[in-house]
């Protein structure tokens, strides 16, 4: 086991039982102090620790960041170029450091004093400079569903989806950061009895709720990444929601795919949690069957026993209630796969890309990961305690994901990712 994760480890800062934050987790952000000092940090329990100041310190001498103060950027991006083992590295360190019985910054009161900032002093800001957005289509429960809705229930899957991890290439530049309200998207939309398209407000706006890894160290063009090398490229994993206006997107989405109906938002988490973080909590994951050609087979487990949930509060509710709680063990196709395919064609990859799992849905009815699913295709609305009806999300919704793998006696989790839905601009 990877020392940093040892069940034992205390923090001389307080953790609560129940906080996502303990020492085990040690996730990376960037945040903004009041003063709008923007720099990249750790999360401890309720505190953030500044990595900027401690690099100046010299804390990181003996590190792959040693003689670059990469923290005192406004993204993660060069951080994360230095590739897996200098995150890793850094990670001891901070461990190390906030470990209980070690005096070093406990006890240096003027550092300690510049180092820690109570995180609700502080703005999380998009973790990464996005350069690439890819959003694939993983879930064989989600794709059943949907099969089953739109095509035959009896045959849901199309002939490829077994075969390869199916994709497609997103908008970067509107992947925005939990606490960053979305606007209802204007577009086309066409009735099913009508002879012409209109123009106006989405009216079928859905959530889907998703798990994004994003890329560290990148590939060369015309360079594939193996599944046997793919996790030394995999910096983490944040909360992802990939919104969907269901409308628009039914009528553009043939021939060529999702355009206007996915690219006005996504949302993702502001806390990178890391793979040697999650590392505890891989599991095996379902069995694939036909057998995936040579490239896409892999060793070892790699599905995590991650427990998701997806909440809703209306402008009017005091607090949110549940719509579904779901596991990312599911997922049919995982990281390593994704990112084999990804590149099998020598498409390069960057450090701070995202790339998002696709829906999460399980099993069962309670297990679903869309609001398309939940209501199946909106002929089963959803009565909220306010008494109001619920088929797809209205305006003044606030969507709030939450996402954390259980230890014992802690747990290693994402913080909350919350967006509200604003009205159309017409």
């Amino acid at each position: 086991m990877n020392p940093t994760c040892d069940p034992s480890l205390k923090s001389w800062i307080p953790v609560s039982a129940d906080s996502d934050f303990p020492i085990q987790n040690l996730p990376f952000g960037v945040f903004c102090r009041r003063s709008g000092e923007v720099a990249v940090g750790v999360a401890i329990g309720d505190q953030v620790l500044d990595l900027a100041v401690l690099h100046g310190a010299g804390h990181f001498s003996g590190t792959p960041v040693a003689t670059d103060n990469v923290f005192a950027r406004p993204t993660l991006n060069d951080f994360l170029a230095c590739g897996r083992a200098a995150g890793s590295a850094v990670r001891a360190v901070v461990s190390s450091l906030l470990a209980e019985g070690n005096a070093t910054l406990r006890d240096d009161t003027t550092l300690r004093n510049q180092t820690l900032v109570p995180q609700s002093d502080v703005e999380m800001l998009l973790p990464t400079q996005v350069g690439n957005y890819v959003d694939f289509y993983s879930s064989k429960e989600h794709a059943t569903n949907v099969g089953s809705m739109f095509r035959d229930p009896s045959n849901p899957l199309l002939p490829n989806w077994v075969h390869i991890p199916v994709g497609y290439n997103g908008r970067a530049s509107s992947v925005i950061v939990s606490g960053v309200d979305v606007r209802r998207p204007m577009g086309q939309t066409k009735a099913d009895d009508a002879d012409a398209p209109t123009y106006g407000p989405c009216r079928l706006l859905d959530f889907e709720l998703e798990v994004g890894f994003i890329t560290g160290s990148g590939n060369e063009l015309g360079a594939q990444i193996p599944t046997d090398r793919a996790a030394d490229h995999i910096a983490g994993m944040v909360l992802l929601n990939d919104w969907s206006a269901r409308d628009i997107q039914k009528w553009e989405y043939v021939p060529l795919g999702p355009f206007l109906g996915k690219t006005f938002a996504t949302s993702i988490s502001p806390w990178l949690v890391t793979l040697d973080a999650l590392e505890p909590f891989r599991v095996p994951g379902p069995q694939q069957d036909p057998q995936p050609l040579p490239y896409l087979q892999f060793s070892g487990d790699w599905a995590y026993d991650m427990q998701l949930e997806v909440w809703l509060q209306a402008a009017d509710m005091s607090e949110p209630v549940r719509l579904t709680k779901t596991n990312f063990r599911y997922m049919y196709w995982n990281m390593l796969q994704q990112l084999a395919h990804m590149t099998v064609n020598g498409t390069n990859v960057l450090p701070g890309d995202l790339y998002g799992s696709g829906t999460v849905s399980g099993p069962t009815e309670d297990s679903r990961g869309s609001m398309l699913e939940i209501c199946w295709k909106g002929t089963k609305p959803l009565t909220l305690p306010n008494g109001q009806q619920r088929k797809f999300i209205a305006d003044g919704d606030t969507v709030i994901m939450r996402g954390w793998c259980q230890g014992d006696g802690y747990r290693i989790g994402f913080g909350e990712l919350r967006s509200t839905v604003l009205s159309a601009s017409e």
